[in-house]
């Protein structure tokens, strides 16, 4: 399960981008509190000011040997603090490829969106397993309910298509998102 399917589109990265230097599987993470609400980190580049601050779901790399569920169980830990196991991880029902530049890096990434919900209302994040980078990069989080994400208007989110893909996924539609070329 760990592996995504090869997604590439030839045609379309090459005619919307030329290059990029890293290539990446990873999994972000639809956290819902008991109340329904999303947990979303506040980020920005410290390298890249003029690309602004964005709302970002949780999530990261697949490492080697992992499937989606475990890597969801230790991106969570690692930049949440909160502990949940593989069976809490809902199934891949959203994918996607996107590219996005952060500290002066490519990335063409090739991603799964999952759920898991927890049973607290609107916990605090901790910090301490973040990285350095991610100890920079995420300033602030927010729980944000599905209808104030969908009614945010010019806010930035990543994945870019958030408002308006969450209720389909929150639905259990399985979605094949169209390539995002975030920056």
């Amino acid at each position: 399960m760990g592996q995504c399917r090869n997604r590439k589109r030839p045609s379309q990265v090459v005619t919307q981008w030329p290059a990029f230097d890293v290539e990446r599987t990873s999994v972000r993470v639809v956290l819902l509190d008991v109340a329904g609400r999303v947990l979303l980190l506040l980020t920005a580049d410290p390298e890249m000011p003029e690309v602004g601050q964005w709302w970002e779901l949780p999530g990261g790399g697949v490492e080697a040997g992992e499937s989606f569920a475990q890597t969801a169980v230790r991106e969570l830990a690692e930049e949440t603090g909160f502990e949940f196991g593989p069976a809490d991880v809902g199934e891949p029902t959203w994918t996607r490829d996107s590219t996005y530049l952060r500290r002066h890096v490519r990335t063409y990434q090739h991603e799964v969106v999952v759920t898991v919900r927890s049973a607290l209302v609107a916990p605090d994040p901790a910090i301490d397993g973040r990285t350095q980078s991610e100890l920079e990069e995420y300033i602030g989080h927010r729980w944000w309910t599905p209808e104030e994400i969908s009614a945010a208007g010019d806010t930035r989110f990543f994945p870019g298509s958030l408002a308006e893909l969450l209720p389909r996924h929150l639905a259990g539609e399985v979605i094949d998102e169209p390539f995002d070329h975030w920056n």
